[in-house]
């Protein structure tokens, strides 16, 4: 081996030598952390009820009885529930057009109303008067609840401070702390989606006695499911 041979040989070595002991000294220091989710919930009685109430024209003993006639029918109903008319709307802006395909060729118009209400017992009430003016087409739409927001910054909040408590007692454990968090995130969780659905609501209604040809058709006994609000949060936590 020449003598330049041996000189770039030792020269390359001492190059690669400086380069790994650079890169060892420049590679940073991974620190210990701990990573962990925390995880809270709260579930309340929905205190906003929405009743799809649909009229439409329709023929009694031949005569057409109007949307209008319906709807005052409806307003009085509620009156009487002392029900306020504010929380009566359309669900649509203007009344749909059905084209009857039978025997007339009559237009005959429906109108789709919302109605909202506070609680069970109203609910069933409503029905009771829907029935006595011979309305039979509605439906709970939607329920939820006047808090639903707030509710869910509580629960993250909850939920970050289980983050935080597990991760100290599990540290405690092995004699370390938690340091400041290295990371948050919100892990996605599927919403109760009761608030959501007509089978929120459950039916127990007593119907005709037959024989004792009484009428026992009392109020509704409606039982709503409550909706659930859930949060989990990720969060790593440096190692002190």
């Amino acid at each position: 081996m020449t003598r330049l041979l041996k000189t770039f040989l030792c020269l390359f070595a001492a190059l690669y030598s400086i380069s790994a002991s650079a890169q060892t000294s420049t590679q940073p220091e991974e620190k210990p952390y701990i990573e962990l989710n925390g995880r809270a919930e709260q579930e309340v009685v929905p205190n906003e009820i929405f009743i799809s109430i649909v009229l439409r024209e329709r023929y009694v003993n031949k005569e057409k009885l109007s949307i209008d006639a319906q709807e005052e029918k409806l307003k009085t109903a509620l009156k009487d529930l002392n029900i306020d008319l504010n929380n009566l709307s359309l669900s649509d802006a203007n009344a749909d057009y059905v084209k009857v395909r039978f025997r007339t060729k009559d237009v005959i118009t429906k109108k789709d109303y919302l109605l909202k209400v506070t609680n069970a017992t109203m609910v069933g009430q409503v029905f009771q008067q829907l029935d006595k003016i011979d309305i039979t087409d509605a439906y709970i739409a939607r329920v939820n609840h006047s808090r639903l927001d707030s509710m869910r910054k509580e629960v993250r909040i909850r939920a970050i401070k289980a983050a935080k408590e597990k991760a100290d007692y599990l540290l405690a454990a092995i004699g370390e702390q938690a340091g400041k968090p290295l990371l948050i995130t919100e892990v996605e969780t599927p919403v109760n989606n009761t608030i959501n659905r007509a089978n929120a609501v459950y039916y127990n209604v007593r119907t005709l006695d037959e024989d004792n040809d009484k009428d026992l058709k009392a109020e509704p006994e409606i039982q709503f499911k409550k909706i659930k609000v859930e949060c989990i949060m990720y969060v790593k936590f440096g190692i002190k």
